[in-house]
């Protein structure tokens, strides 16, 4: 038994050596290249799940091996030699059954492992994706926190505008409902004194409307422009003269200047150029005590830079682009008592872009700020008529015209009747669209003024119906308030002929009736007037001179009612300054300080 084991081991591990021999081995230096690709070839094999089962059954099998062989080897010295065959049986057969039972235990250890590797690699990817959800949620917090404070900010720029509109709009308000009352109630109060300050209210509510308007229209993108030609020096003088006044008053001085030589026409939105040196203009007087505010104005290569500079209170550098933001003032404590509701360098600054320009800004608190616009102006080279002709309206030619008035406001169907009856126009007037409707059939009119937020049936959709019915034979005029209906597209949008935002000038809209009714319309022509030398003036007498100081008292400081008053007071008691008080009286109606401050330093001076 001894010998056959010997010469069993013998021949094997000859075989052993055999088959080393034979086979060379992978990682020997004349391998080489080929050898390496090999060596991981059989790696990525090893690591597969059919690899790692193999590496597990070859080991098991080793392991086993070895065991069953010790086994034979020990029963071997024990045991008879004839009995070694039934046992070799016996053993082989055991290695069989383990190395089955083996395989069986090695697959189930093998599935375990992946199987806990593919949790762990879930779990894993599961870590990860909450690790990117709380990120995006806590990147969703960081968005709504800041859209929260956005929107609290916003509702506190909402409540100081609504805080500073209500103060603006009661004011004039108040005037307007108190002479109202005044009048209606019979009191002994001169209708033209109440219908000029009526009027001067009504004149700045409608500012105040403008300016919301024009913010709202420059962030729709609606503003329009005109190409006016404009006499440049007559309306920079102009717009000089009416803020010198008002720098005396405060006790500043203002200082124009022009360096060069200025075009004497340019073409340009003049309502637009005015509205942005009044802007700035305004605000340097508003917020500089002492000292002077400069008007510059400079020409070249057809760039106009007008430059605002005053000695005021400046403004910090953090404030110098949140002043141009809708209702903002700054952090400065003067800015913020001042009146108004912080439209303005907003608007200025929307225009002068639109116009092709560029504002700039610097300032030094506590020193003064400086304001620079620059425009293209292109020069007209032909000569412009000035003076324009007007025409006080009695009729227009040929037969009367049916006008239809459509508003649910009896006022506003009232005033419309009051300016066009006495003129020819035979009117029908109806509150809603389905009434104004029917008496578009009965009546036929050429033309209809129609508002467009009504009970019922809508401005728009009257309109549509009214063309679909008549088609061109109509022509529409849309009076509203609805300033913001002008850009929707609706389909009443393009059934209208032209629309006309209230407050309307009344002689705009007889402009645009009788431009779509192809009138000629009747009365007599006035040239505009000229400007005229100062006329001769009678010697002012000795005791009205008491009231010309109380008059230019009222007007430094800015009293525009102590300054009617005075005057009217002069009036009353010397009957023989009469002239100049109805000379000061016209000049403050046109709001003309400037005039009525040379009228009075005239006579002052004993210029009679």
């Amino acid at each position: 038994m001894s010998t056959a084991i010997s010469q069993r081991g013998s021949t094997d591990g000859g075989k052993r050596q055999d088959r080393q021999a034979g086979v060379p081995p992978l990682c020997a230096p004349d391998a080489g290249r080929g050898g390496m690709i090999e060596t991981l070839r059989l790696m990525d094999r090893i690591k597969s799940a059919p690899g790692r089962f193999m590496l597990v059954m070859a080991a098991m099998a080793v392991m086993m091996t070895a065991i069953i062989g010790a086994a034979y080897w020990a029963l071997g010295r024990s045991l008879p030699a004839q009995s070694m065959p039934m046992v070799r049986a016996v053993l082989v057969t055991a290695l069989g059954a383990l190395l089955a039972v083996g395989g069986a235990l090695g697959g189930l250890i093998l599935r375990a492992y992946d199987s806990r590797r593919a949790a762990l690699s879930e779990a894993r990817r599961h870590v990860a994706d909450l690790r990117a959800e709380v990120a995006a949620h806590n990147a969703t917090l960081e968005e709504l926190h800041l859209a929260k404070e956005v929107a609290e900010a916003a509702n506190s720029a909402k409540s100081r505008y609504l805080v500073s509109v209500s103060h603006e709009i009661r004011s004039p308000l108040n005037s307007i409902y108190g002479y109202a009352q005044l009048l209606e109630r019979g009191h002994d109060i001169a209708p033209i004194e109440a219908a000029r300050i009526i009027r001067r209210s009504s004149e700045h509510l409608t500012n105040l409307v403008e300016g919301l308007l024009d913010i709202s229209h420059v962030e729709s993108g609606v503003l329009r422009l005109s190409n006016d030609t404009v006499r440049l020096k007559s309306l920079l003088d102009q717009i000089a003269s009416m803020f010198r006044p008002q720098a005396q008053s405060r006790g500043l001085t203002l200082v124009y200047e022009t360096q060069g030589h200025l075009p004497e026409f340019v073409r340009t939105d003049q309502k637009r150029l005015r509205q942005i040196l009044i802007n700035l203009l305004s605000n340097a007087i508003k917020f500089t005590k002492a000292g002077q505010v400069t008007f510059g104005v400079t020409y070249r290569s057809q760039v106009m830079s007008f430059t605002i500079a005053d000695t005021g209170i400046g403004i910090e550098q953090q404030d110098l682009a949140r002043i141009f933001a809708p209702f903002e003032r700054g952090t400065h404590p003067e800015a913020q008592r001042q009146k108004g509701i912080g439209l303005g360098l907003a608007i200025t600054q929307a225009l002068v872009h639109i116009l092709g320009g560029d504002l700039a800004v610097s300032s030094e608190p506590g020193v003064g700020t400086t304001f620079t616009v620059r425009l293209m102006l292109s020069p007209v080279q032909a000569s412009v008529q000035e003076v324009k002709s007007t025409r006080a309206i009695t009729g227009f030619d040929g037969p009367p015209r049916h006008v239809l008035l459509i508003d649910d406001d009896p006022d506003q169907t009232s005033l419309l009747r009051g300016l066009l009856e006495p003129l020819g126009f035979i009117l029908h007037i109806a509150h809603d669209g389905d009434s104004g409707l029917e008496l578009a059939r009965q009546h036929r009119p050429e033309l209809v003024l129609l508002d467009v937020t009504m009970p019922g049936l809508s401005g728009w959709e009257v309109a549509r119906r009214l063309r679909a019915m008549r088609g061109g034979d109509i022509r529409i005029i849309m009076v509203s308030g609805d300033a913001h209906e002008i850009r929707q597209g609706s389909a009443g949008f393009i059934a209208h002929d032209q629309f006309l935002i209230k407050p309307v000038d009344l002689d705009a809209l007889i402009d645009a009736v009788g431009s779509l009714l192809g009138l000629h319309w009747r009365g007599r022509t006035e040239e505009a007037e000229a400007p005229e030398p100062a006329p001769d003036r009678e010697a002012l007498p000795d005791e009205a001179r008491p009231f010309l100081a109380d008059i230019e008292s009222d007007l430094r400081i800015g009293h525009v009612r102590g300054v009617e008053k005075a005057i009217r007071a002069m009036e009353a008691a010397v009957p023989q300054a009469a002239p100049l008080a109805k000379r000061l009286l016209a000049s403050l109606d046109r709001f003309d300080l400037g005039e009525l401050a040379a009228e009075l330093a005239a006579n002052r001076r004993g210029e009679a």
